[in-house]
């Protein structure tokens, strides 16, 4: 009886609503052929959607995991020449699901054209779509990318240190015969949360030693369940969570900068960075890290 009282395409709708997380499992799972079949059918039944496209773009990302480097390459760019239809109609940030998409077909181009010796091809490849997407919300993930095939090794960027919570931050150039970890978080980010104790273990171990810890962090323009927030209101909530979630860290500089997040590529949070002692990046890791795995790359580091 339900259905007689909704729309037919409302129904269609959300029989149709999880397409992005069963394609998602499927791919985790290298069932590739199931993933094709749920895009196929959901192509029939709705058109091509953004969601649509984004469901496309994680068959490129498990093909890429799974290293079948010519099936990546081929979702991939299917992934990119529909985004790129779609941004005929739309700017690329009218919506949230085109920038999921197009920035992981970039990726999973990149990390192909890596992968198969071609570093340097790869590095250009996305400095170039940088320059063309400088404007956009996938800056920073391009930008991350670079980072992974091209920061480590290199001296570590500058940080924009002219707003911040905690201890006044000391310039990255001024910290040279210390090694140093930036923790770059965000107040939404459940992940970041759950490193606060190992961050506080590793300050707390490696503070005779001279480690300095940063936590670099920036406005998103909303607080607590999405609402939005004028910047001093959202400054304001961040100190809030840290006192709530990073109690043994309040002393830690934690500068707030969008340029930081954007230099560094830190579209994935906690994203953190190990600067050895000459001021030279030794870690970039987009992600969540254990105790053992920071004590060992920290001891690394000499």
């Amino acid at each position: 009886m339900l259905s007689k009282l909704i729309p037919a395409g409302l129904l269609a709708a959300a029989a149709w609503a999880n397409v992005i997380n069963d394609v998602r499992q499927a791919a985790a799972q290298n069932n590739f052929a199931l993933g094709d079949s749920l895009i196929q059918k959901y192509r029939t039944s709705q058109g091509v959607t953004p969601e649509m496209i984004v469901a496309l773009s994680w068959m490129g990302r498990g093909a890429l995991e799974a290293r079948h480097w010519d099936q990546a390459e081929s979702y991939a760019k299917e992934t990119e020449r529909l985004s790129l239809e779609e941004l005929k109609r739309r700017s690329l940030d009218a919506e949230p699901y085109l920038p999921i998409a197009l920035g992981a077909a970039i990726e999973v181009e990149a990390h192909v054209l890596n992968q198969r010796g071609g570093h340097s091809a790869a590095v250009a490849y996305l400095r170039n779509e940088l320059v063309k997407y400088q404007a956009t919300s996938i800056r920073t993930r391009i930008q991350k990318n670079i980072n992974l095939l091209n920061l480590e090794g290199k001296v570590a960027p500058a940080l924009d240190e002219r707003e911040f919570l905690g201890a006044k931050p000391t310039p990255l150039a001024s910290l040279k015969g210390k090694r140093v970890l930036l923790f770059f978080w965000a107040h939404w980010c459940g992940d970041c949360k759950q490193e606060s104790p190992i961050l506080a273990e590793i300050e707390k171990e490696y503070a005779a030693q001279g480690l300095v810890v940063v936590a670099p962090t920036q406005r998103y323009g909303y607080v607590a369940r999405g609402e939005e927030a004028a910047p001093a209101d959202e400054t304001k909530y961040i100190d809030e969570v840290r006192h709530k979630f990073y109690p043994d860290l309040l002393n830690v500089p934690a500068p707030i900068s969008e340029d930081n997040f954007k230099n560094y590529g830190a579209s994935t949070t906690p994203t953190v960075v190990l600067i050895d002692r000459q001021g030279i990046v030794r870690l970039y890791h987009p992600g969540v890290m254990t105790l053992e795995e920071l004590r060992a790359a920290l001891n690394r580091l000499g």
